[in-house]
């Protein structure tokens, strides 16, 4: 019979996000109409300066190439290239 640490461990692993925040912001980044700063904010939890330091930093460090555009909504910023992993 488990103990009650080992049942609290196992409870703990199932509910594991299954994606990080840089992974979720990567994904919105590599969808078509790309993302706007707004919906990287609901994604991650994070302030737009942290966003826009991911995007020029962790990303580009990883070899996406990340552009920006003013659309009709606001600025919306896509990955245009990724790294040939």
């Amino acid at each position: 019979m488990p103990t009650r640490h080992q049942t609290k461990k196992v409870a703990e692993t199932e509910t594991a996000p299954l994606q990080t925040k840089l992974e979720a912001l990567t994904t919105l980044l590599e969808r078509p109409e790309g993302a706007t700063m707004t919906a990287m904010i609901a994604a991650t939890g994070w302030q737009a300066h942290s966003i826009r330091g991911a995007i020029a930093g962790a990303l580009r460090k990883k070899g996406h190439i990340a552009t920006s555009e003013k659309a009709e909504g606001g600025r919306v910023w896509r990955i245009v290239s990724a790294a040939a992993v």
